[in-house]
């Protein structure tokens, strides 16, 4: 017997006696009295199970898990992708075409990744029940904004909507999300302004690793310089540190481990370990400095990693307020 001839019990049986039987009497808990009765007749009726088939029915509960988990994130699509990503395009395809008929699709799913100001704008004009239909499918923090955005009596309207609300028939769902569907691909096809540009240029080379960071920056710079100037100036390099002052690199090093700032300055510039020295500790200058010693030879891809994470913790901190960077064209700061 395979997982391909057997029927959702008898895989279900299956993986509870996999689980063992602490786990399955949790699982029991859960379920109705009809289904403990025939999952109790189908496992008393479970001889020998093949290793390979054990292991082949718990592979795919946990696929089945992982695509229901990433589908409700963020959608079928979005899924697929992470599969793909994960698991390699065919094998993604094989998993999502098995687990069609057992994936259950929230409705409104195409929405949840979509930004709270666009549902607004497909939105506005809905009958305050269909708003409420809406938001109750969407994720709690998603619901939340675009509530907040709505005209105060009309938003009190929908909470309470959304509080009375009791089943709704799938055709009336499918309608609206078939309509819903084309209103969001018409203003998402109109907004141009809100994509591209040097922010949004910015915001990505802050997420990239420092190769991919360093090898844009210099195309950059061969093709277009003041471009190449304008983005350095929006952003934050690990060298960049020497720009801030003494008491800000004292804040970010409460924050970074010796050991990985050892490796973030292995080959820097004098001027940055200068920068890091002074606003130690005698006593810690002098370990990082026997680690680098020390340390030999080191991948550069290991020095980029540590070095971007030392940003991650600059950046943080500057979007918290804890400290200030200073940037190219910015007013310097007043006492």
């Amino acid at each position: 017997m395979s997982t391909a001839t057997m029927n959702g019990r008898q895989k279900a049986a299956i993986l509870l006696v996999s689980l063992g039987s602490e786990a399955s009497a949790s699982v029991f808990r859960h379920l109705r009295q009809d289904e403990i009765d025939e999952l109790t007749l189908e496992i008393a009726g479970i001889g020998h199970i093949n290793p390979e088939l054990k292991q082949a029915v718990v592979e795919e509960f946990y696929e089945t898990a992982v695509a229901q988990e990433y589908i409700a994130e963020g959608g079928v699509d979005y899924a697929r992708e992470v599969l793909e990503k994960a698991l390699g395009g065919d094998r993604a395809d094989e998993v999502m075409n098995r687990l069609s008929s057992s994936i259950q699709v929230s409705p409104f799913e195409f929405l949840r990744r979509t930004d709270a100001s666009q549902i607004l704008n497909v939105i506005a004009n809905e009958h305050p029940q269909t708003v409420a239909l809406i938001l109750a499918y969407l994720p709690a923090d998603t619901a939340a904004q675009v509530v907040s955005a709505l005209p105060e009596a009309q938003g009190a309207d929908v909470a309470m909507r959304i509080a009375m609300m009791d089943r709704t028939a799938p055709e009336v769902i499918r309608e609206i999300e078939r309509v819903l569907e084309r209103k969001l691909s018409n203003v998402i096809n109109q907004d141009f302004t809100s994509a591209g540009g040097l922010r949004s240029l910015v915001d990505l080379l802050n997420q990239v690793d420092r190769g991919t960071e360093r090898t844009i920056l210099e195309t950059l710079e061969e093709q277009n310089p003041e471009l190449a100037d304008e983005v350095r100036r929006m952003m934050f390099l690990f060298e960049d540190i020497t720009v801030l002052d003494d008491r800000s690199i004292q804040q970010v090093l409460r924050e970074v481990d010796a050991k990985e700032l050892a490796v973030a300055l292995k080959g820097t510039s004098s001027e940055v370990q200068e920068a890091i020295y002074r606003n130690m500790s005698e006593r810690a200058a002098q370990n990082i400095k026997e680690d680098l010693e020390f340390m030999g030879p080191v991948r550069i891809k290991d020095v980029e990693e540590a070095q971007q994470r030392v940003v991650a913790v600059i950046r943080r901190l500057e979007e918290a307020g804890t400290i200030v960077i200073v940037r190219g064209g910015e007013d310097q700061l007043v006492a």
